[in-house]
C-alpha cells in the first residue's frame, strides 16, 4: 500500500478533495461516471462492502492504522496522510471523523432490476435538501424498505451530506433513478406495485386503513417539504394515503413521515 506524508495544502495529489465540489465530482470526466466523496470510517466501510471501490484517501495520522486495516483487500489505493489544517486546509472545513475518501461512482441500475425482488420501495420526489434524502435513506434501511427510487430532480444520494446524514445507508439500501412520471407510472406498474403518494387531499385514505388492506406490492410517494408532490405524481397514483395529525399540526418532515409510513406498512409477522 503507498502511504504518502503529505504537508503542503497545494499538492496536486489532494486535488479531487480539493478543487471539486459535490456537483463537480459527480460530472468529471476521468475516471468515466465520476466520483463522490465517502466521510468517515464507518461510511467507507459500508461503501466497501457494497462493493463501491476508492480511487484514494485522505486521513490524520491517528486514523492511519484502522484505515489502513480498513482497505485490506484494495492496497493498490493511495492513502494521503495529512495534519488537520491541512485537511482543512484543503477542504474548507474542519475534518472531525478521521478520513475522506474519494470514490469511483457506480452505474446505476435499471429500474426493473432493482424492483424485481422488492415488495415496499420509497420513491423519493424532486427533494432536493440532501439531509432530507439522507434521512430518508436512513429511515428505508432502518424500517425495511427493499429500495429506494429517486425522480430525475432528486437530490443525489451520494453527496457528501446525504452519505454522511445516511450514516452510509445509502450504500446498503439499492437505488436508482426513475424516468419521468409518464413512463416512472408504467415501470411501477409493469413490477406489480400499487403506488401510494403520501399527500393531504380530500380523497385521501388514512394511513391505518390503507394498511388493513395493504397491497402485495407499494411503491410509497414522498415530495419536497413545502410544495409536495407534483400534480404528475398525483396523477400516477393508485392512492392518495395521509397520516392523520394532531396538536394544529398539518404535516412531518418528510423523512419522518416515510418513517411512520413505512413502519405502520410492514409486513405482518
Amino acid at each position: 500500500m503507498t502511504i504518502s506524508r503529505i504537508g503542503d495544502a497545494a499538492d496536486p495529489r489532494l486535488a479531487d478533495y480539493r478543487d471539486l465540489t459535490d456537483v463537480a465530482l459527480r460530472r468529471v470526466q476521468e475516471p468515466a461516471g465520476g466520483l463522490y466523496i465517502a466521510e468517515s470510517a464507518k461510511v467507507l466501510s459500508r461503501a466497501l462492502s457494497a462493493g463501491h471501490r476508492p480511487r484514494s484517501v485522505l486521513v490524520q495520522e491517528k486514523w492511519l492504522d484502522d484505515t489502513v486495516a480498513l482497505l485490506a483487500g484494495h492496497e493498490d489505493v493511495p492513502v494521503y496522510v495529512v495534519p488537520p489544517e491541512i485537511a482543512e486546509g484543503v477542504t474548507g472545513y474542519a475534518v472531525h471523523r478521521g478520513l475522506l475518501a474519494a470514490m469511483h461512482r457506480p452505474r446505476l441500475p435499471e429500474p426493473a432490476d432493482v424492483l424485481r425482488d422488492a415488495r415496499m420501495v420509497l420513491v423519493l420526489e424532486d427533494i432536493v435538501d440532501h439531509t432530507n434524502v439522507g434521512a430518508a435513506f436512513r429511515g428505508a434501511a432502518a424500517l425495511g424498505a427493499d429500495a429506494v427510487l429517486i425522480t430525475p430532480r432528486c437530490a443525489d444520494p451520494l453527496y457528501r451530506r446525504s452519505v454522511r446524514v445516511s450514516m452510509g445507508t445509502v450504500f446498503q439500501v439499492p437505488w436508482t433513478r426513475l424516468p419521468e412520471w409518464a413512463d416512472a407510472r408504467d415501470v411501477l406498474h409493469a413490477a406489480g406495485f400499487d403506488i401510494a403518494a403520501l399527500a393531504l387531499a380530500d380523497d385521501a385514505v388514512t394511513l391505518d386503513a390503507y394498511a388493513a388492506r395493504r397491497p402485495e406490492r407499494v411503491a410509497l410517494v414522498l415530495g419536497a417539504e413545502g410544495h409536495g408532490l407534483s400534480r404528475a405524481a398525483l396523477g400516477a397514483a393508485d392512492t392518495v394515503v395521509t397520516i392523520p395529525m394532531a396538536g394544529g399540526v398539518d404535516s412531518l418532515n418528510v423523512a419522518a413521515a416515510g418513517a411512520v409510513a413505512l413502519w405502520e406498512l410492514r409486513p405482518a409477522r
